[in-house]
């Protein structure tokens, strides 16, 4: 972990336009921001294409990064208000075709689907359930209320703290922590009617 001097160097080599200090950020964060964006869009060539453009979007806008947060704290938040932008201009061109999701437990596991994961199985079917399981989820992730997922989607599968995921989203606290139990109502609404269909 780089101590407070390492992280002001770092962040004075990014606003000097330094190339290869840009290239370990993208390395730092890519996987995160694509987790990320995947599961708020639930697309992955519209995943791909949104993690370059936040990527272009921190560069042009690192002199306006002032230290209030973390780094990473700052570019989620690029993240999810560009996600946020997207997913409506594709709401608005019906655009919202999930199907790509099959392919979630491969590209960026979902952990909050606890129960069967490859590590503990030893019999085929249970893995197919546990993966079956993990797609049912992550399409009725992609069903849950904007408002609700991005704010879902910080804090149980990035695991950021209600403090952090109020300076992402920029909203006081309380409002997090009340989008939160109403997304995870939805989400268990979603999942459960999905499973009762599978039965």
């Amino acid at each position: 972990m780089k101590g407070v001097t390492d992280d002001e160097r770092f962040l004075e080599r990014l606003k000097l336009r330094d190339e290869r200090a840009f290239n370990e950020l993208v390395r730092l964060y890519e996987r995160r921001v694509y987790g990320l964006v995947f599961r708020m869009l639930g697309r992955r060539d519209e995943a791909e294409d949104m993690t370059q453009e936040v990527f272009v979007q921190v560069f042009k806008a690192i002199d306006q990064f002032r230290g209030d947060s973390k780094l990473s704290t700052w570019i989620y938040r690029i993240a999810v208000n560009l996600c946020k932008n997207r997913s409506k201009y594709l709401s608005r061109r019906h655009a919202d075709d999930q199907d790509d999701l099959a392919a979630v437990a491969e590209r960026v596991p979902f952990h909050q689907a606890k129960g069967v994961t490859t590590a503990t199985v030893e019999r085929p079917d249970d893995l197919y359930d546990g993966h079956e399981v993990e797609r049912i989820v992550q399409l009725c992730i992609a069903k849950v209320d904007d408002d609700f997922r991005s704010v879902l989607i910080l804090r149980d599968v990035e695991e950021l703290s209600y403090e952090e995921i109020a300076q992402i989203t920029e909203l006081p606290e309380g409002t997090v922590k009340s989008r939160i139990h109403r997304g995870r109502s939805q989400l268990k609404a979603l999942v459960e009617a999905a499973l009762g269909e599978k039965l």
